[in-house]
């Protein structure tokens, strides 16, 4: 069976429609902006949690304590 030329001309229309809008949705999902977004909310989230939180915190209490420690050592 032969296709006339607008019907083969009317699929080809659809298949590039149908690229395009795949296309926009690809740029749309890696987006630069996007990603640094979702990579922010995901950061956020995880230090949210409590045992990260304190966690954090612990270490940073022990960096100023040993900094201090050092600090004071040197003027004796």
């Amino acid at each position: 069976m032969v296709r006339d030329q607008e019907a083969i001309e009317r699929d080809i229309e659809k298949a590039r429609d149908a690229l395009a809008e795949t296309l926009d949705q690809l740029g749309t999902k890696a987006s630069p902006k996007r990603l640094a977004d979702n990579a922010k909310s995901s950061v956020q989230a995880k230090l949210e949690q409590p045992a990260v939180k304190y966690s954090l915190m612990g270490v940073g209490a022990l960096v100023a304590l040993l900094f201090l420690r050092k600090l004071f050592r040197r003027k004796k």
